[in-house]
């Protein structure tokens, strides 16, 4: 059920996480605009969602008319302007300094006042994220898990400006989408990536240095510590990509040598070899579908 004072979000980024984002927003009964670089890409992500909604009601998790009222809830825009009319905005584009600081200025200039501006970072610092901004006191980190409507965890970072309102609604606003938050602090890779991201980099130098072939090391790791899948799965899952960015904000934001992202890791994602979304990364999705 929506909160008080939050009638309609912003989502920026119509791909896997953004569109995530969205769905649980609308379904959560919240209007909501979902932006991307084009209307067409926009479209798409509103398409992926249908997708996913109709196989949700085909299983009878949701209703056809869950379905009809959800996606009603959704509009696509490619212009950022439009956001002038949003209580809350969540940002989900690629692990991009740069891009998110152009984007979040954007919206800075258009977002009416009150207006709170989360990012879905998911290791690059809310408080320099925040400065590129006139409202850091209501800036913020929103980190949601990937799938979105499946993983029940969301991650929030207050910036070392953030309210303590900003806050709250934030928290409140997760709750109301059948979230459960954790707080963390602003310190590279937060809480989740701190930990997870040196184990898939540590895995990834575990088959550089020829100690297990990629399957061994996904097997060990699932029937030896219980996980439901394997690191190098994992790491597919995410993006190889984002796996790179994230080890190289550890790296150059701590200083510890023991966040090098590991070389062969660094020549996957050079070879483009990015995991799932592209069909290929450790493993060959291009025959799965």
């Amino acid at each position: 059920m929506a909160i008080d004072g939050i009638g309609t979000l912003g989502v920026v980024g119509a791909g896997q996480m953004g569109g995530g984002i969205a769905q649980v927003a609308a379904q959560g009964g919240y209007r909501v605009l979902l932006a991307d670089a084009s209307e067409e890409l926009a479209q798409a992500g509103i398409q992926r969602i249908g997708k996913f909604l109709s196989r949700a009601a085909s299983k009878g998790r949701i209703t056809e008319d869950d379905v009809s009222e959800a996606m009603g809830r959704i509009t696509p825009t490619s212009d950022l302007t439009s956001f002038s009319e949003v209580d809350f905005v969540v940002e989900a584009v690629s692990e991009n300094f740069g891009l998110k600081a152009s984007i979040f200025e954007t919206i800075d200039g258009v977002a009416k006042p009150g207006a709170i501006l989360a990012s879905n970072t998911s290791s690059i610092s809310i408080t320099k994220l925040a400065a590129v901004t006139s409202r850091p006191e209501e800036f913020i980190g929103m980190h949601f898990m990937n799938p979105v409507p499946i993983m029940k965890l969301v991650e929030v970072i207050s910036g070392l400006r953030s309210s303590d309102e900003t806050l709250r609604t934030t928290v409140a606003l997760a709750e109301s989408l059948g979230k459960t938050c954790v707080e963390a602090k602003d310190f590279p890779g937060f809480a989740v990536n701190r930990i997870l991201m040196p184990m898939i980099n540590e895995a990834f130098y575990t088959l550089y240095e020829g100690i297990a072939t990629a399957e061994g090391i996904d097997a060990a790791m699932k029937l030896g510590t219980n996980q439901p899948m394997g690191p190098l799965t994992l790491a597919d899952f995410i993006g190889l990509d984002t796996c790179l960015a994230i080890m190289e904000v550890l790296h150059d934001g701590l200083g510890d040598t023991k966040y090098r992202p590991c070389p062969l890791l660094r020549q996957y994602v050079e070879a483009g070899l990015l995991g799932r979304k592209n069909g290929r990364g450790v493993y060959d999705y291009s025959e799965k579908g």
